[in-house]
This record gives structure tokens, sequence and C-alpha cells, in this order.
């Protein structure tokens, strides 16, 4: 079966979405499934580089690229649009991630003419915080994402939070859930002992710096732990690349704080580097106001890291129930209540990091992938020709 991925950009800058995008491909072909990548080279301000219009190799994956012509935010490619309305008549399924962009508009508008059943992922993007968040400029795309959904054979949602917000916002029936997937080396045998955690333990946030991650927060947090023996040795590491001027404030804060003998802010971190940063970690925190999902928190959790999370990740309330974390109101006190909480309690944190392994089991690409093509092969069947 092949089928059609179209996102507006999976450049290393957008964090998660770019990377999972990757990941599903893989798993999906392993399964037996022939995927494409349709995209553009946006890159923030710069461009990536790769050829244009011709498919290629993007990570192990096959991918398209075209070039992006204006906005940063809607990411208008006439390339893309073109070859859409060429070939996506090839496929069997498409699956259009990112909403409130280009890409998605048009490759829904020439699946709806062709006849070629499609599927959105919303990318958090239409839950009610992210819809208030420069909301002038989303009501005016409003009307066409709401068409949108109504023609989409399914609104692939990865969180049953995700799903009832989107639901309910544009009264749909025809959500699912299916979450993302684990890369295999977190779910590896893990290769530090409790006793080289006990000895330089430290709570790891790592993400694409936003002011929705709340980091300022959770650095605040961190540094009224005092007296200083209330962090018993402990630091706080943030990994990550993004908004240059959120990533300044942090800086900011970190030297007003006179922190940064136990605060650290490193790059972005991928591969075999990633997996050793996460696997040493005591605690994964992610304390954002709002998170659809959370990849780099579930492959923490896999890799047996308990999480400490805010009511606003959408996987909060299941995290809680399954033992696998601490789940906090996301201001100052709480953060620090909690972190508190973790470093003194050694059992407990002990018992949370074999709960957050229990809970992330569900979540490997095998498992996810099947679920994705039990999903296609029931909308392939859908298949309706000359759609006006």
């Amino acid at each position: 079966m092949k089928v059609l991925h179209v996102i507006p950009a999976v450049a290393a800058r957008y964090g998660g979405p770019s990377s999972s995008i990757v990941e599903m491909c893989l798993a999906l072909r392993a399964a037996g499934v022939s995927p494409l990548i349709a995209t553009t080279n946006a890159d923030g301000d710069g461009i990536l580089d790769v050829p244009l219009g011709t498919v290629t190799n993007w990570h192990g994956t096959e991918a398209i690229f075209f070039q992006r012509q204006w906005s940063e935010a809607f990411k208008y490619s006439r390339g893309l649009g073109s070859w859409l309305e060429r070939h996506i008549g090839e496929f069997q399924v498409a699956h259009l991630h990112g909403p409130l962009s280009y890409s998605s508009l048009v490759a829904a508008a020439c699946a709806y003419r062709h006849g070629v059943p499609f599927i959105v992922r919303p990318l958090g993007t239409l839950d009610r915080w992210s819809l208030q968040q420069k909301a002038r400029k989303k009501q005016l795309l409003m009307p066409f994402v709401a068409r949108m959904l109504r023609r989409a054979a399914a609104v692939h949602c990865t969180s049953a939070e995700e799903l009832r917000e989107v639901s309910d916002a544009f009264g749909l029936q025809n959500g699912i859930t299916i979450p993302l997937g684990v890369q295999s080396l977190f779910t590896e045998e893990d290769t530090h002992d409790d006793e080289e955690r006990r000895r330089d333990p430290y709570v790891l946030a790592l993400s694409r710096l936003h002011p929705v991650k709340n980091l300022e927060a959770l650095i605040e947090a961190f540094a009224d732990l005092e007296p200083a023996d209330a962090r018993r040795g402990w630091r706080l590491v943030i990994g990550g690349s993004g908004d240059a001027a959120y990533a300044d404030a942090l800086d900011s804060i970190i030297e007003r704080r006179n922190a940064s003998a136990f605060v650290t802010r490193i790059g972005w971190m991928s591969g075999r580097a990633k997996q050793a940063l996460v696997r040493g970690a005591s605690v994964f925190a992610l304390p954002s106001h709002h998170e659809n999902f959370g990849v780099g928190l579930v492959e923490a959790m896999a890799a047996g890291v308990p999480a400490l999370v805010s009511g606003g990740v959408h996987l909060s309330a299941e995290i809680e129930r399954a033992g696998a974390g601490w789940v906090v109101a996301g201001n100052r006190e709480s953060i620090r209540a909690a972190l508190a909480e973790a470093i003194a309690d050694t059992d407990g944190r002990w018992r949370r990091a074999n709960g957050a392994r229990k809970f992330a089991v569900a979540f490997a690409w095998p498992v996810v992938a099947a679920q994705l093509v039990d999903l296609y092969d029931r909308l392939a069947g859908t298949r309706v020709r000359g759609v006006a």
C-alpha cells in the first residue's frame, strides 16, 4: 500500500513532529507499507540543503521536498501544491500532519478532488490552549480547517485528551486515538546501574525551546530548593534548541539566580548521545502549559526515567494512574514541591521508574505501526473516484 505523508517541514528545529514523522515512516515500511513524505525545505529563516522536486533519502526514508516561497508560519509552497494535484491520486491514503499549514490545506483539497481518503493529525494545534495563541490569525483559517476536518476520513489524535478537546471544539465524530512511538534504542536493556545515577543525579528537560514548555518555572523552582542541601548534589540539565529569544531569557534567569553551578543548558541531542543523556537522568521534567503528547517524555519513560509533568501534558492523567511520575499544577511552587519530594524519596523514585517503563511498553513503534496499518487498510477501501 502506498501512503503519502504531508507535513509542512521536517527540519530538526521543529522538534518532535520532524523526528516522529521519520520514525513513523520507518516503522510503517517495516510493517509492509510504502510511505512517502511530501514537505518543504523550510528551516526557520534558512532552508535545508536538499534536492527539490525529486524523491530523495531523508534519514532512511523516502521524501520529496519543495521550495517554501513565503511565511514561516504558513509555509506556502507553490511547487508542493502543483505536485500534489498531479500525483496524490497515485496513493491509497494520504496522512496530513499539521492542519494550520498550506501543505495540509492544499493536500486535503487535492485528496478530496481525486477521491483519496485522507487523515488529519492535528499535532496539538487544535486544542483549546493552542487555539487561544495568536487567535486572530488562526480564526482566519478556521472555516477552511473545519471543512477539512469534516471531509477527513479520520482525525488522528495521539491522546484521549486531545481527541476529546478536538472533537468537542469541532463537533467531530471521525476522531481516533493512536499514540506516537518510541525509538527502539530507548527500550533496549539499560546499561546504567542504580549506583551510577546516585553518584550524579540530575533532572533532565529535553525539548524544543519555546515558551509553551514553561522551562522558566522549572529553573526558578529548582533554584528555590534552598538551603543547598535540599538539592543533595542534584543538577538540572536543560537540552534543546529553538526560539533564540526564549533561550536568552532562560540564560538570564540562570544568571539572576546565580544557578550556573547546578543548572546547565546544552544544545539539541540525538542518537546515542541523547540515549545516554536520557538514561542517565533520575527524573524527566516536562512542565508545559500545553503538550498533546511529548515524544521525548515517553522515550525517557521507556528508558525507566520517572516523569515530572504538568496537568497541561495530555498524558498526565495516565501517568498518574500508572504511578509513573509526579503531576503538578505547572506553577513554580508546585514544581518546587514535586522536585523536593523526588529528590528526597529514593524508594518512591525507583517505584515510579518501574511504573514509567511498564507504562511506555504500549508505545513501541511496531505496536503503533500495526494500529496505523489497520487504519489505512480500513480507509483504503473507502476510496471514491471522481469526487467533484
